[in-house]
C-alpha cells in the first residue's frame, strides 16, 4: 500500500457530476500537478474550487474534497475531484491522474485498505457492499448496522466471553497457589460454555432474518401445465411479464419477476408445467422446475379447483411438504372437482379476477414473520462466510460439550476454546490470509 490510486467511484455516462477518488502517500503531490490552485499547505477537510488542467489547457472546472491522513475512509491521504458528468471528461481526468503518478485502482481496493489499516472490520466492509445493493428500506437499515459496527459486536462480545474463560483457564494452570481467581472446574466450565452455545445459537438462527432481508425471498410457482402460474406470476406482479395462452406448455423456461412486501423482496420464479412430455425443449423446462423446488425457500403450489388432483401432482405434494409452501386452488370460478380434505390450508383464488392474491401475500407474511421482522433492530449476519464459520464455531462447541461429559481435561479443552475464539476472528477479520481478501474485495465496485 505504498503506492497511491485513483478510480471513478460513480457510474460512467450523462449527469449532473462525477466523482473521482484518490488515495494514497503521494495523494497531494499527484493532484497538485493537474490542479489551478497550490495544494502544498492544504488543510484537511476542506473543499477547494478550481479547474482541473492538462498543461495550460482547461479540462474542467472541479471542486476538491481534501481529507488528510488519518481522518479519511481508507485514513490515508484522499482527494476526491468533484467533475462534472461526462464519459469524455471524467476519463480524461482519470487518465491525467494515471499519467502524473496514480495507479488504478483495483476493484474495492478504497475499502480494503479502509480494512487493512484498521478503520474498519470485515463484517463492516460487507456492510459497504450490502449498503450499496440494498433494494429496500429494511435491507439499507441492515446494512446500516454492519456498517457502523453493530454486528460486529456481536462477534466481539462472544470472543471477549472465551477470552475470560481461556484467562481463568491459564490463571489456574500456571498459578494455582491464586485463590482470588475462580477455580475452573469441568462443571463450571460447562456452565460458561452452555452460555456461549446459547448466545451462538440465537445469532445463527436471526442469521436467516439476514438472509431474507439482503437477498429477499425465492419463490418458486409449480404446478402441472395451464393451472396459472403464469397468470398468477403476471397478478403478483401488476404486469403482463409472462405468456398466457390456453396452450399446455407455453412456459418452457423460467420467467422471473421481483414484488416488494413490507420492504422484504419476492423473487418470483414462474416454472414450466410439471408433466410427462417427450417434447425435448418442454423437458428441459421440467427438469429445471424441479430442482428450483429444492432451492426455493417458498414454494408456491398451483391446483386445478375443477380437477381431480393427480398421481403426479400427490408426488409434488409429497416432495414439498418439508418446504415452506402454500397450497393455491385456482380458477375458483368453476365448478368444484378437487378433494381438498387432505389439503394443508389450501387458499382458493382466481386469476382471472384477483381473489385470493391479498390472503395470499397475508399466508407469506406470517409464515416468515415479516411484521415482526419489520419492527426488529435488524442487527444480524448476513454473509454466507460469516453463516458457515458460525456454524463450524457451533459444532465445535458440541464437540466441547460432549468432551466434558466425557471427562476430558482442561488443558486439553483449552486448545479447542481457543481455536474457537480463532475461529470467530475470521468472522471479523482478525485473522485472514491475502487470496481471501482479494477475492472478498473483488466483489466491489472499482472506485468504492
Amino acid at each position: 500500500m505504498n503506492d497511491t490510486i485513483a478510480a471513478i467511484s460513480t457510474s460512467l455516462g450523462i449527469g449532473a457530476i462525477s466523482i473521482i477518488r484518490v488515495s494514497g502517500p503521494d495523494t497531494v503531490n499527484i493532484v497538485n500537478k493537474i490542479f489551478s490552485k497550490d495544494l502544498t499547505n492544504i488543510k484537511s477537510h476542506t473543499v477547494n474550487y478550481g479547474y482541473i488542467k492538462d498543461n495550460d489547457k482547461i479540462i474542467d472546472e472541479v471542486i476538491l474534497t481534501v481529507m488528510l491522513s488519518p481522518k479519511s475512509f481508507t485514513t490515508e491521504d484522499t482527494i476526491e475531484i468533484n467533475s462534472h458528468g461526462g464519459i469524455a471528461t471524467t476519463n480524461k481526468i482519470l487518465e491525467l491522474l494515471l499519467l502524473n503518478g496514480c495507479r488504478l485502482a483495483k476493484p474495492g481496493e478504497f475499502t480494503e485498505r479502509a480494512f487493512l489499516n484498521g478503520r474498519i472490520d470485515l463484517e463492516e466492509a460487507e456492510g459497504v457492499m450490502n449498503l450499496i445493493e440494498a433494494k429496500t428500506d429494511i435491507s439499507r437499515d441492515l446494512a446500516i448496522n454492519q456498517l457502523t459496527g453493530k454486528v460486529s459486536n456481536l462477534i466481539k462480545e462472544l470472543r471477549d466471553d472465551l477470552v475470560q474463560v481461556l484467562a481463568n483457564i491459564n490463571v489456574n494452570i500456571d498459578y494455582p497457589e491464586y485463590d482470588d481467581v475462580e477455580d475452573i472446574t469441568l462443571p463450571l466450565l460447562k456452565e460458561k460454555i452452555s452460555l456461549i452455545k446459547k448466545k451462538i445459537t440465537k445469532i445463527l438462527e436471526e442469521s436467516n432474518n439476514g438472509k431474507i432481508i439482503k437477498e429477499g425471498i425465492t419463490t418458486s410457482i409449480i404446478g402441472k401445465p395451464n393451472v396459472g402460474k403464469s397468470s398468477l406470476l403476471n397478478n403478483l406482479l401488476e404486469e403482463d411479464k409472462a405468456i398466457v395462452t390456453d396452450i399446455e406448455g407455453t412456459t418452457r423456461d423460467i420467467v422471473e419477476g421481483t414484488i416488494n412486501i413490507d420492504g422484504i423482496l419476492l423473487n418470483i420464479i414462474d416454472t414450466a408445467g410439471i408433466r410427462e412430455t417427450d417434447n425435448i425443449v418442454e423437458k428441459i423446462g421440467v427438469d429445471k422446475s424441479l430442482e428450483l423446488i429444492d432451492k426455493s425457500d417458498l414454494v408456491l403450489f398451483l391446483l386445478n379447483n375443477n380437477e381431480k388432483i393427480s398421481n403426479e401432482e400427490l408426488e409434488l405434494l409429497e416432495k414439498i411438504k418439508n418446504k415452506n409452501h402454500i397450497i393455491l386452488i385456482n380458477k375458483n370460478d368453476l365448478e368444484r372437482n378437487i378433494d381438498d380434505k387432505n389439503l394443508e390450508n389450501p387458499i382458493y383464488i382466481s386469476t382471472k379476477t384477483n381473489e385470493g392474491i391479498d390472503e395470499l401475500k397475508h399466508r407469506i407474511k406470517e409464515i416468515f414473520n415479516l411484521e415482526k421482522l419489520e419492527k426488529s433492530d435488524l442487527t444480524y449476519l448476513t454473509s454466507a462466510r460469516s453463516i458457515a464459520i458460525l456454524k463450524e464455531v457451533a459444532n465445535k462447541i458440541n464437540e466441547i460439550e460432549q468432551s466434558i461429559n466425557n471427562n476430558a481435561t482442561i488443558d486439553m479443552l483449552e486448545l479447542d476454546i481457543k481455536y474457537i475464539w480463532e475461529k470467530l476472528g475470521e468472522i471479523i477479520g482478525e485473522t485472514y490470509d491475502e487470496e481471501f481478501l482479494d477475492e472478498l474485495f473483488s466483489r466491489f465496485c472499482l472506485g468504492k
